[in-house]
Parts: C-alpha cells; sequence; structure tokens
C-alpha cells in the first residue's frame, strides 16, 4: 500500500528504517498490548533500541552517533509508530532531546551526554510543558536562578514523556536575568539530581506506557556547565530545533497509527465474507470507495511528512510552514482513519482491547498534545502569509 519513497532515503537510512523495523516486528508489537493495559514504560522496547544504538539516530557522527536529521526521524518513528505508539512518543521525544542537546554541546554536553547516547547507554527527554502556559510550550515560567558555580532551578513542568524513566532531562527555564536573546533557556538535569520530586504517572485514554508524569522542582541545582547555548536563547532555540524536531517525531508517530489502522482495516476486508453470498466485504463499491479515501489521506500525510522533514534538512525558507502543517495534518488523518476503520470492520473492530480501538484512543491524543491542532493550523497560516508566529 506504501508509495515507494526509498529513492528519499539513503543506503544507511535505509538500514537504519530496516533496523528499526526488526526491533519494532520482534519487541514493539508483541508487547503493545501489554504497554497499553498497564500503562507500563516499555523499558524491553526501548533497550532493544537502544541495544541496535538507534537511539543515537540524532547524535553527530563525530561523536558515535548516525548523525540523521529530520527525514531519518520521520522514516524511523512512523515505523515504531505502525507497532506500539506509546514507544514511538518515548523514542521520538529522547530523539528530539538528543538533538536539542546536540544544537548546542560543549565539551562537557558531547562527554557527559552525547557520546553515551550515541553508545545505547544513556537515554534522555524534553521537560518544557507547564499547566499555567498550556499549548505555549515556549512561554516557560521554570525560573533559573545564577548561584555560584550553578544554576538552580524553581518550577513545575507537566506531560513529561519518559519521566522517572531515563538520564537526563533537558528542561526550559526562564533568563536567571533580562537577555536580549529572549527569555527562554534550556538546562540538561540529571535524574539523580537533587529536589527533583515526581508526580504520579498520568493515566491517559491513549498513549499509556509513555511515563507522562509532573516534575516539580524545588530548588534543584545544575553545573553552569549544564546550560546549553547562552542564557534566553529563546527564538533560535524553539523554532529552529525545539520545534521542527519535535513535530517531526510527532507526526510520524500519529501517521504510524494512521498506517497500522489501514493495515488491519485492508487485511480484515480482503478476509472476511458473507456466508449467504461467499462475497468478500472487499468486493463491496462503497467499502472499496471508503477505503480509496483512507488510502489516499495516509499517503498524502506520509508524503506531506517527507517533504517537510527534507525541507527542514535542507534548511529552506519555507521549511517551517510544511513542518507546522504535517504535525496537524498527520492529527487529523490519524483520528479520521482510526474512526473509519472501526465504522468498516464493523462489530469486531468493537471488542474490548481489539487493535483498532487502541489505536483509536492512541489517536485521540494528537488533537490536544502541545501545540494543539488549532494552534498549529494558525501557525500554519500565519507562516503561509509571511507574519511572525507569535
Amino acid at each position: 500500500m506504501n508509495t515507494d519513497v526509498n529513492d528519499l532515503f539513503s543506503p544507511e537510512l535505509l538500514d537504519l528504517r530496516d533496523q528499526a523495523s526488526a526491533v519494532a516486528a520482534d519487541v514493539l508489537l508483541p508487547t503493545a498490548e501489554h504497554t497499553d493495559a498497564t500503562g507500563e514504560w516499555p523499558k524491553a522496547a526501548m533497550q532493544a533500541l537502544a541495544k541496535q544504538r538507534l537511539t543515537g539516530l540524532t547524535v553527530p557522527k563525530c561523536l558515535g552517533g548516525h548523525g540523521q536529521g529530520l527525514v531519518a526521524l520521520a522514516a524511523v518513528t512512523e515505523v515504531l509508530g505502525q507497532a506500539c505508539a506509546a514507544t514511538a512518543m518515548c523514542y521520538g521525544m529522547h530523539c528530539v532531546a538528543t538533538a536539542v542537546i546536540a544544537a548546542k554541546s560543549t565539551a562537557h554536553h558531547d562527554a557527559r551526554y552525547l557520546r553515551p547516547i550515541a553508545q545505547g547507554d544513556h537515554l534522555t527527554t524534553l521537560a518544557l510543558s507547564e499547566s499555567g502556559t498550556g499549548s505555549n510550550f515556549f512561554l516557560p515560567q521554570t525560573v533559573l536562578e545564577r548561584e555560584g558555580n550553578g544554576y538552580r532551578l524553581r518550577g513545575t513542568k507537566q506531560f513529561v514523556t519518559n519521566g522517572g524513566a531515563v538520564d537526563s532531562y533537558v528542561v526550559s527555564t526562564l533568563a536567571s536575568d533580562a537577555s536580549e536573546n529572549g527569555e527562554f533557556s534550556c538546562i540538561v538535569l540529571d535524574h539523580d539530581t537533587p529536589a527533583m520530586h515526581w508526580g504520579e504517572q498520568w493515566r491517559g485514554l491513549g498513549m499509556r506506557g509513555n511515563s507522562s508524569r509532573s516534575l516539580k522542582l524545588d530548588g534543584a541545582v545544575a553545573p553552569l556547565g549544564n546550560l546549553l547555548g547562552d542564557e534566553g536563547d529563546q527564538v533560535w532555540y524553539v523554532f529552529e530545533i525545539v520545534a521542527p524536531f519535535f513535530l517531526t517525531a510527532m507526526a510520524a508517530t500519529y501517521l504510524g497509527v494512521a498506517r497500522a489502522a489501514l493495515d488491519v482495516t485492508l487485511a480484515h476486508l480482503q478476509a472476511r465474507r458473507h456466508t449467504h453470498s461467499g462475497q468478500s466485504l472487499s468486493e463491496i463499491e462503497t467499502v472499496q470507495h471508503r477505503v480509496g479515501q483512507l488510502w489516499i489521506g495516509v499517503e498524502r500525510s506520509r508524503l506531506l511528512l517527507l517533504h517537510a522533514a527534507r525541507a527542514g534538512d535542507m534548511g529552506r525558507d519555507d521549511a517551517m510552514t510544511a513542518i507546522l502543517a504535517c504535525k496537524a495534518d498527520a492529527a487529523n488523518t490519524a483520528v479520521t482513519t482510526t474512526n473509519e476503520a472501526m465504522t468498516l470492520c464493523g462489530g469486531i473492530a468493537y471488542r474490548e482491547n481489539s487493535t483498532l480501538s487502541r489505536l483509536l484512543r492512541d489517536a485521540r491524543a494528537s488533537h490536544v498534545m502541545s501545540p494543539t491542532t488549532d494552534l498549529l493550523t494558525i501557525w500554519t497560516g500565519r507562516s503561509a502569509l509571511g507574519l511572525s508566529l507569535l
């Protein structure tokens, strides 16, 4: 069913995608139902990805990583999303945080974080969202205070994917004082930093197992060297690194959900026959029409995602418009496809804990995940009109 886009992928990327597909088939898919049922963080799946050193996807080659960008992130995360969306989200957030560290790393960051990540010995994630600012993830309220040879952090983060399960956290904060660069800073906190307090795991309708938790920073101290870039490096970080990598990873995850739902639907329609006539459901014209619409939607979203990722990797001026659009589009496609799949597959799809019910619940998270689909659509329009996003 998939459009052949292998000409967009280098031989190295094709090999990475094949490795991800193998891990997805051997580990993610067999444990997806357990992850959904229990809400447990997918430790075995993340360890399997680390063992294959796929967790070093966005680490520069000079540090032992694969040195890949947005196209690779889209290709690999989509494959994982087809097998287990929660694991794909956990993996994607690790790769995004890694890219954020790599964008302005120093020798300290290279040695402490990036080289271990490249070897599969370290996992990281982002801690950006806060309850007071909602979808405006670029407006942190967490305070960064300069104190001696370090920084003291105070504030509370919400919905930290991989919360309490990984080795480090890239935390967004206000600058410690007024800065001409802006007010947005990023700093890395190690998992064993004192004064980090984790809340209970979020028990969501879908995307269960991603260990989304709140993080209270009650005076947690990080060394000065853990700061990424200059204090207040707001505009550059948010729209050049954080948004492109995050939106690409999330769009690919939800595209994987849509593809999985379509694959389940095709298999069911081809195998199911009416006992009174022997006619396959796939031979009914109305079914063919609806499947055609779903196929078009999934492939359109996939090509938009790859176009956006490629434009981002090339540094094109119009890349941001496509990147903003691809996550909004993937969200719409995931919800539409899973919903229609439930209808096309009939009563069997409504069984408790069916594959389609899990995919439907996972897909619904796409619209409310910051930045929301509504906000991304507005930003896409503003970007297309040549207006400032904010």
